[in-house]
């Protein structure tokens, strides 16, 4: 090759650079950011609809966009281009308690709502939640009572108790603020939730909907689902 061949700019090394290596970074993160966003489960307080080590996606644009859907908490301090959860949804949120950290929990609260449980049915505004025994639900070695239970919307959902006069199985009434929902596990009687120290949960923190399960990392078997 010549001596004083001249290469195009876009043949250089940094241009390259930024092709196949800034671009696509740039591109993921603003998927990440905007569409759609990993999350590995890491407990069991939302069995039986996720399990430990549960690969999940979990949708950003659903919601719109507020504090917590761009990293490190630079997103807008209030939500924009889109509403908050309804009752039903399983939501990815921070905790004003714990800014750093990452939840999933199931909406069933909405602003201005009371709640409460007794024996371990949900009550919403003064109505027994209904609900309908759905056969046993064995987890590592365990076995729970499942139920499904249906929302006045006619939304159902499937959750897990070990008994009924547990901690969380009988409450004071909790009348939601303004701004705020109530979040609760599926697995009834070993979740952290609205119930205890967690509190209500600001709009401004909820920021993703858990839509799919692609596969669980500890177990085969666990196919690909939608959750409901």
């Amino acid at each position: 090759m010549p001596a004083d061949t001249v290469f195009p700019s876009y043949s250089r090394w940094y241009s390259l650079a930024l092709i196949f290596l800034i671009a696509p970074l740039a591109l993921a993160m603003l998927l990440r950011s905007l569409v759609l966003e990993p999350f590995t489960i890491p407990a069991s307080s939302m069995l039986p609809t996720l399990r430990s080590g549960d690969y999940t996606f979990a949708q950003k644009y659903v919601y719109g966009y507020s504090r917590y859907s761009f990293p490190y908490g630079l997103g807008p301090d209030h939500r924009i281009f889109g509403h908050g959860p309804e009752r039903g949804d399983v939501v990815i949120f921070r905790t004003p308690m714990d800014p750093r950290v990452d939840y999933v929990k199931r909406v069933v609260g909405l602003p201005g709502d009371r709640i409460q449980m007794k024996s371990g049915i949900l009550y919403l505004n003064g109505t027994a939640v209904e609900r309908e025994p759905a056969g046993d639900f064995t987890y590592q070695a365990e076995t729970a009572h499942a139920f499904k239970e249906t929302l006045p919307s006619g939304r159902s959902y499937t959750i897990i108790e070990s008994m009924d006069d547990g901690r969380g199985d009988n409450t004071r009434e909790f009348v939601v603020p303004e701004g705020h929902y109530f979040v609760l596990g599926d697995n009834r009687d070993n979740s952290r939730d609205s119930r205890f120290d967690m509190g209500f949960i600001p709009d401004d923190n909820i920021y993703a909907k858990a839509a799919i399960v692609l596969f669980n990392s500890e177990d085969g078997s666990r196919q690909m689902s939608w959750i409901q």
